[in-house]
């Protein structure tokens, strides 16, 4: 199987490393050429013009999931002309009573090209297939709550 890897760079600013004193901003750099801007919520006190660890891993569960909706579609011959989506991620306490992101939930808007149809149930029914066989939902299954809507 693949090795999947990303560079993170964080440098201090600061003088010194000191509690709520310092920037937790750094980047996430993809495939050698791609950088996004990463610091914490800003309800924990990051830039919310920079993208954030929560953000990311709803982007990352959500585009997986669109990703095995999209091949489980062209499978079944459903021409799928437009796919979107809006995560949210959902903070709180797990049952160990640590924050962590309790619940994701999946927004998609699925347009198939004019003249096909499909009943909403056989879209649903897609969707739940997609949802089992997406890596990240698997890898998420035992500690997130994923909701589809």
């Amino acid at each position: 199987m693949s090795d999947l890897a990303i560079a993170l760079h964080w440098q201090r600013a600061e003088p010194a490393l000191h509690i709520g004193k310092f920037s937790s901003e750094h980047t996430v750099q993809y495939n050698s050429s791609y950088d996004v801007q990463v610091d914490a919520a800003p309800d924990w006190g990051g830039n919310p013009s920079s993208t954030n660890p929560e953000q990311a891993l709803a982007s990352a569960l959500s585009s997986c999931h669109m990703m095995t909706f999209l091949a489980l579609c062209a499978k079944a011959g459903w021409p799928v002309a437009s796919y979107h989506d809006y995560a949210e991620a959902h903070l709180g306490k797990n049952a160990k009573g640590q924050m962590s992101v309790t619940r994701i939930d999946l927004n998609p808007v699925v347009r198939f090209d004019t003249g096909f149809s499909v009943e909403d149930a056989q879209v649903a029914e897609m969707q739940d297939r997609a949802h089992r066989y997406c890596f990240i939902a698997n890898t998420l299954a035992d500690s997130v709550e994923i909701n589809i809507r």
